[in-house]
């Protein structure tokens, strides 16, 4: 029997970094094919590390979308900058996601110090390009960023309209290693199904309230129940204030109903049946403050660690 020389498998792990709301969730999304990060306008969306995988013939490559990197002002904050750290110390490239026409931020410099110091290969995405009115104020912001590190390469993207995004695969291939695949072909993410539909209605929540309620609440799936070809979900959203609440339910319950109807859809285009969506909202004052609620949360004691 004669064997045909099958490519030899590679793969990396790559870890998306960024200041916030530069679109680094969009990009993982753009790349995977799949919504796997939740996305909105606000800063901060994202909260924890969410892996992405992409297995394209002999590549796979593993994402780590991590949370924007900021000035932490409470535990979460601190957890959010620690999953950064973590992220950049443990892959083996990174993939820096600024904004197109911006210069470069403090935080910028911050993830590229990083870099530096880990001796990390790294690849620049200049996101948002379908904004850009003068595309000339490409060139001078590529140099700038190239001044201050050997990126492997820089690529212009659109995570929006898919400008530029195979071009990004592309150099982004080249840093997988030989060796063999770490998860099976159809895997795509590590996240729990039980998360993902928490984090879908969260999304929600910051799509449609207003300054700085979104912020202050999370969204945990309590029950998750298959019956007949029905997907049975139960919700808790939790908040910090009362009067939060009374915004979030809305006059007769209908901000609430509008957060439902909008998870809703996408909860039923990613487990590809019909959900059952039931929400509820509670108080649970200061939530980012305290570890011990943080942890009730999800947020492991570990991760607080320094």
């Amino acid at each position: 029997m004669e064997y045909q020389n099958l490519p030899q498998e590679r793969s990396a792990f790559l870890a998306i970094v960024g200041k916030p709301n530069v679109g680094k969730s969009s990009v993982l999304n753009r790349l995977i094919g799949q919504k796997i990060a939740i996305v909105s306008k606000k800063p901060q969306t994202t909260r924890t590390r969410i892996m992405g995988v992409l297995t394209e013939e002999e590549y796979q490559l593993v994402f780590l979308d991590t949370p924007g990197l900021i000035k932490p002002k409470n535990p979460l904050g601190d957890y959010m900058v620690k999953s950064v750290t973590q992220s950049i110390n443990g892959v083996d490239a990174c993939l820096l996601v600024t904004e197109a026409g911006g210069k470069v931020s403090k935080a910028d410099e911050d993830l590229i110090r990083r870099f530096h110091s880990s001796h990390i290969p790294a690849v620049l995405a200049i996101n948002k390009i379908d904004l850009l009115a003068d595309k000339s104020e490409l060139m001078a912001q590529i140099a700038e960023f190239s001044a201050l590190y050997d990126f492997a390469a820089v690529v212009p993207v659109s995570a929006k309209d898919g400008s530029g995004m195979g071009e990004l695969l592309e150099e982004l291939k080249k840093m997988a290693e030989p060796g063999g695949h770490f998860f099976p072909e159809d895997t795509l993410t590590d996240q729990p199904e039980r998360v993902i539909a928490s984090e879908i209605v969260r999304e929600k929540l910051l799509r449609l309230l207003d300054k700085e309620i979104p912020h202050g609440t999370a969204a945990v799936t309590e029950r998750m129940k298959e019956r007949d070809g029905i997907l049975d979900l139960d919700v808790t959203i939790f908040c910090e204030r009362s009067n939060h609440k009374g915004i979030i339910i809305g006059k007769g319950g209908a901000m609430l109903k509008k957060i439902g109807i909008a998870a809703r859809e996408d909860l039923e285009r990613f487990f590809g049946c019909k959900v059952n969506l039931q929400l509820w909202v509670k108080v649970k004052e200061d939530w980012r403050q305290r570890r011990e609620t943080l942890q009730s949360l999800g947020f492991s004691e570990k991760d607080f660690e320094l």
